[in-house]
């Protein structure tokens, strides 16, 4: 009988600063080294999730978080585990700064596709490159 595979919780913050998305990258040191991801990190046992992603963001880019309602959810199968993934829409208060990450940055949308990201971050980076639906009505021109 197979050992059953390991699942791994983990909780992002999809931050936006007017259009801007925030992105943080990996360490060197890190498992994925030196990609960029959302912010965030694991849920660990017994902590709820958006406990998880307000301590991760405290942790990792010294910031409070309110976090609002979940944008995604994703589930991506690595060679070694599984990985779901929560990810909230939310609002930083104070500014972020690469505590226990390497680098933090505002990316804009049409931007996004030139940072290398986890391959469980591929596609949800794709739709975040993708104009907001009435963007282009908003501001009176065409995309």
């Amino acid at each position: 009988m197979a050992s059953p595979r390991v699942r791994k919780l983990v909780v992002a913050a999809l931050c936006r600063l007017g259009r801007r998305v925030l992105l943080s990258r990996r360490r060197a040191d890190q498992p994925l080294p030196l990609l960029w991801e959302l912010p965030g990190g694991k849920v660990e046992p017994g902590e709820a999730p958006r406990d998880a992603l307000r301590r991760e963001l405290a942790e990792e880019l010294g910031v409070d978080v309110k976090v609002g309602r979940p944008a995604e959810v994703i589930f991506h199968r690595y060679a070694d585990f599984d990985l779901v993934m929560i990810v909230y829409r939310c609002r930083l208060i104070g500014e972020p700064r690469p505590l226990e990450v390497a680098d933090v940055r505002w990316v804009e949308p049409a931007a996004l596709g030139g940072y290398k990201c986890p391959p469980a971050d591929e596609a949800l980076m794709r739709r975040l490159g993708k104009p907001r639906a009435g963007a282009a009505k908003k501001r009176g021109g065409t995309q």
